[in-house]
């Protein structure tokens, strides 16, 4: 349950911070204090605590393959990425592939979710629909694809991903998280089936609405969106 002031059940804060562009294999080395951090905590429980950390940031070119991920949904060897300025790195969140660059904003959160009263479901739940919210001001209409974690955008033009969730939970503690595409360079999909899907079609908030969008702005409201979802305040 979440702490009571006045009687009333308040949000647990999470502290928000943005990383701005960082490479892929420092923030996972950040990512990992991090959650350790939060698992010696649930040793030694104190009320006062926060209950994690939400971060988002960019990275420099990547792909990340997940621990179920298989290596032939990566369609070029990893010279070929060398060559175009990107790197593979093997990864224990779970999915398959995915790739990270500029225009991408990445979240993080790295949160205690037996503190927030979540099931694993629900928390992958909440980033969904904080993306789905947070898409719409810009018109979009998004939402959820059977049997497919993320966020798709369905209609005449047929089925595109904008937004790929992948998580690790370990003793109720989660990190990795989300993409939501902005403005990213989506020639990048071309080069793996995305996230194991074959043919897989992939799509962006710019390449949606035919404008350029403020990546600032698409972070205020995702952060808005994703604090009403997960009932935390930061």
């Amino acid at each position: 349950m979440s702490p009571r002031e006045g009687g009333k059940e308040r949000p647990y804060v999470v502290e928000f911070v943005d990383w701005g562009t960082v490479d892929y294999a420092e923030a996972l080395t950040r990512q990992r204090k991090l959650f350790d951090t939060l698992i010696d905590r649930k040793a030694t429980p104190d009320p006062g605590q926060g209950a994690g950390w939400l971060i988002f940031c960019e990275h420099p070119p990547v792909y990340t393959l997940g621990r179920s991920g298989r290596a032939e949904n990566l369609l070029v060897n990893e010279e070929v990425l060398r060559e175009k300025g990107a790197t593979l790195h093997r990864t224990e969140r779970g999915g398959d592939i995915t790739f990270h660059g500029p225009g991408q904003i990445v979240g993080y959160p790295i949160v205690d979710l037996e503190r927030l009263s979540l099931g694993l479901r629900e928390y992958i739940g909440a980033l969904e629909q904080g993306v789905i919210e947070t898409v719409a001001h810009f018109g979009i209409e998004a939402g959820r694809a059977s049997g497919k974690t993320g966020v798709w955008i369905k209609d005449a033009s047929g089925e595109r991903k904008i937004c790929a969730i992948g998580v690790k939970a370990s003793r109720g503690v989660v990190m990795h998280g989300f993409a939501l595409n902005v403005s990213t360079g989506l020639a990048w999909f071309e080069m793996i089936n995305p996230c194991g899907f074959v043919g897989g079609a992939v799509t962006s908030i710019e390449r949606e609405t035919g404008v350029e969008i403020a990546l600032e702005e698409v972070k205020s409201l995702l952060r808005e969106h994703l604090c009403e979802n997960l009932k935390i305040i930061i």
